[in-house]
């Protein structure tokens, strides 16, 4: 049977956050903080999720641009692997620093900012936007004439290092501080105090940052997160809190001159103002006022069986009907709303339950269209619309309380 092994990461992941988690407790260091950490790695859950439907998309995507644009025919050699690992990174350099100079690339960038704390679980902020902008900029790779199968394993391998750079476990390390991004270049580039700001661009080597003037060493504390902090949860607006931002500042434009510059201007230079507007157009106020912290094994209990359902959907992915495959995902993402919601502590979460509900029956019945099912389904939707007040009402005090 073909299994794929890559979803092994999933499990590695969580036992390595474990690890620095035991690891800062007896160092006597708070560096978790429950309501981050899970909003952290519930976004690396959703990045894991639509990979398994578009990493094929972006080999063919190389493949077809080495066979049909290639300037040379490049075969894998010691050097050229060498070669390779070096340009993927000097493209990951500027694309990274185009992010943080430009709004429409920040948008996309700054859900792996947003996070307070900085440990492995914000490793895991990785969006599925950036993989996107990410791909336009390799595409120079095979346009060389690196071929498919070489860049997608570089990829790999460029894609797990800067996971173990999100640390404070983890001190200076002497000669390598001056060739690779070590934690400590890391925390400086998540840091939002001033003269932190904008530097330590590289994901594996550091060297472009110091050819480039972007260098900076760590010696103030890091204070991590964004200058102006998102004090949000919710899994949705951690991904297109800035785009909306963007859309809203450019409405406010007149001429499409002046709606470009809003779009592809500097985050430096973009009116902080509109975040507290957007937050208070598009954010629901409708929270439950609770001080009991019992919905947060509710969310425990959600998350850990999400990442139970991904790790085999990721496994047994190649013996897996489509179906399957997209109705799991669809009932994962509702469960991923579902718990930035109940961080935020809102009421219309128990809309939610009712959707991811639905779709489970669907897939049910799908695979077991016996008449039974049928009934059952019909029988939980009449009695939800007939008792819709009484179950909402016990559902909310069953994860806040009273």
């Amino acid at each position: 049977m073909a299994l794929n092994y890559m979803a092994l990461a999933v499990p590695l992941f969580l036992l390595l956050i474990g690890i620095e988690y035991w690891v800062s407790k007896r160092l006597g260091r708070q560096l978790f903080n429950f309501n981050s950490s899970i909003a952290n790695m519930n976004v690396g859950v959703l990045e894991r999720l639509i990979d398994m439907f578009t990493a094929g998309s972006f080999f063919f995507f190389y493949d077809y641009i080495q066979k049909n644009y290639g300037l040379f025919e490049i075969r894998p050699t010691l050097l050229v692997w060498i070669a390779l690992i070096l340009a993927t990174d000097f493209v990951w350099y500027w694309y990274h620093r185009a992010g943080h100079k430009i709004n429409l690339f920040w948008g996309f960038h700054v859900v792996h900012h947003t996070s307070e704390e900085f440990n492995y679980t914000a490793g895991t902020r990785i969006t599925i936007f950036q993989a996107v902008v990410r791909t336009a900029f390799w595409s120079v790779l095979p346009l060389i004439g690196f071929p498919a199968p070489m860049i997608t394993t570089m990829l790999i391998v460029h894609g797990l290092y800067p996971f173990f750079t999100h640390t404070q476990v983890i001190g200076k390390l002497g000669i390598l501080e001056y060739i690779l991004v070590t934690p400590s270049h890391h925390r400086v580039h998540h840091a939002s105090n001033e003269a932190y700001l904008d530097k330590n661009f590289g994901d594996m080597f550091i060297i472009w940052d110091k050819l480039f003037g972007t260098f900076e060493e760590e010696k103030e504390q890091p204070v991590f997160g964004l200058t102006k902090q998102l004090d949000s949860y919710s899994f949705l607006w951690q991904h297109f809190h800035f785009l909306v931002e963007i859309w809203y500042a450019a409405q406010q434009k007149k001429g499409i001159v002046a709606k470009l510059k809003v779009i592809f201007g500097s985050p430096s230079d973009f009116d902080p103002a509109v975040r507290r507007i957007v937050e208070k157009r598009f954010l629901s106020k409708n929270k439950v006022r609770v001080r009991s912290q019992k919905f947060r094994r509710y969310v425990l209990v959600q998350f850990a069986i999400t990442v139970i359902t991904l790790f085999f959907l990721l496994l047994f992915e190649h013996h897996e009907e489509t179906f399957l495959q997209v109705m799991m995902a669809l009932v994962i993402f509702v469960t991923l709303i579902n718990c930035g919601a109940i961080l935020e502590q809102r009421r219309w979460v128990f809309y939610l339950e009712f959707a991811r509900g639905a779709l489970i029956f669907i897939t049910a019945y799908h695979y077991f269209p016996h008449p039974t099912v049928l009934f059952l389904i019909w029988a939980v939707l009449i009695g939800g619309v007939l008792y819709f007040s009484a179950l909402q009402k016990q559902y909310l005090q069953s994860i806040y309380g009273r």
